[in-house]
């Protein structure tokens, strides 16, 4: 579905609406927690300090409101001048980032900012494919927080350099990454089905190369054709991960923890609202969660254990885990990871068996002086895939 800048602009403002709301909600809350006085005296305050503000509260909600129609009218108007939305680089980022971060609200809204699921090449669905056609297809899968315009990088296409050198032909999957994984990884079966289906010439072998949460949705859109036996996963061969948080990631862990902590208190606990505000997707990175099951066991922000029963590669396929340090040591106490993602998760590495993903040694590679965003472009991990993937 096409959107136009007027659309998208709208659509911006309902957000801003929407978070200014939440805040004056959140500041509220804490003014009447802060001002009604101490709970061993009962608060004796708190009904004259919510009787006194709720007027100013209430005025701060409805000049919002008021100036958020303005412009929500003066936009619709303006809509035939304003022609058709971004589609620059620069916008597809921020669109995956605003995604990232709030893309399930989005997705229930049916806001056109939403990203919706698709394979595509270059901007273009795979119906404008051009000839060459390879039967021997890349599948490239985006992180959090990102599109498939990650994957043009420090003036190379990831895509573009493999399809040069081993004569393959790349496509890229774009998803809302907001969602929950397991929902991203049935998105993406069914499109990889659709793929095979309807591929120019006969598909010979998949190969997926996946970035980040990427490597999850990818492991996911395995569990889901093999329950559905879809086709296209017969023809899968090769699965390589680029840091890929397989068994979670620390920062989505301290900030769930942290945002346990700001509910112990009544000041402090209006904000934990605007902890609960990440997505669904960054909820799952918390222990790396790949199936429906796991996410639907109980409220995704409890602190508890790792919902995890069973983790494990899909059968029959080459897999490679790509790990990077930002340290130069490949082993000590600095050698923590690529800031985002510590080794062992990214090698799979789990201390109880049945989690454990068990990747060969020499299917395992870990890069020092290599930051989480790099392995999309470094000329290291760029040898390593022409070599697993020829």
């Amino acid at each position: 579905m096409s959107r136009t800048r007027a659309a998208e602009l709208r659509e911006a403002v309902r957000l801003a609406v929407e978070a200014t709301r939440g805040v004056t909600g959140v500041v509220q809350d804490m003014h009447v927690a802060i001002g009604g006085g101490p709970a061993l005296l009962g608060r004796p305050l708190e009904p004259l300090v919510t009787l006194l503000s709720a007027p100013t509260y209430a005025g701060i909600r409805l000049i919002t409101e008021w100036v958020g129609r303005g412009l929500d009218t003066v936009l619709e108007q303006l809509e035939p001048v304003l022609g058709p939305g971004g589609d620059s680089r620069e916008y597809d980022l921020a669109l995956g980032v605003l995604n990232g971060v709030l893309g399930d609200r989005l997705e229930a809204q049916g806001s056109t900012l939403a990203i919706r699921p698709e394979l595509r090449r270059r901007d273009r669905p795979l119906d404008e494919l051009v000839p060459p056609i390879s039967g021997r297809v890349l599948v490239l899968v985006h992180g959090s927080c990102a599109t498939d315009a990650c994957f043009e990088r420090d003036g190379q296409h990831l895509g573009e350099a493999l399809e040069a050198s081993l004569g393959l032909t790349w496509v890229a999957a774009r998803y809302n990454s907001g969602l929950h994984v397991s929902t991203n990884g049935s998105a993406l079966s069914q499109a990889l089905e659709a793929l095979v289906e309807r591929w120019p010439v006969p598909v010979e072998s998949l190969a997926v190369v996946a970035h980040s949460m990427g490597g999850l949705v990818a492991r996911a859109a395995c569990l889901e054709a093999e329950a559905h036996q879809r086709a296209w996963r017969r023809h899968l061969s090769t699965l390589v991960f680029l840091g890929t948080p397989h068994q979670g990631a620390p920062l989505e862990r301290f900030g769930n923890a942290v945002g346990a902590l700001l509910a112990r208190s009544r000041a402090s606990a209006p904000l934990r609202t605007l902890a609960q505000l990440r997505s669904a997707g960054i909820t799952d990175l918390r222990f790396g969660l790949t199936r429906d099951e796991e996410w639907q066991r109980g409220d995704r922000f409890d602190v508890d254990a790792d919902p995890r029963v069973e983790n494990r590669l899909p059968q029959g396929v080459r897999c490679y885990a790509v790990a990077a340090t930002l340290s130069k040591e490949l082993q000590g106490p600095f050698a923590l990871g690529d800031g985002l993602v510590p080794i062992a998760s990214a090698l799979g590495q789990h201390a109880s068996p049945a989690l454990a993903l068990d990747f060969p040694q020499a299917h395992q590679v870990v890069l020092p002086s290599l930051g989480h965003q790099d392995l999309i472009s470094d000329r290291r991990v760029l040898e390593h895939l022409r070599a697993w993937l020829s």
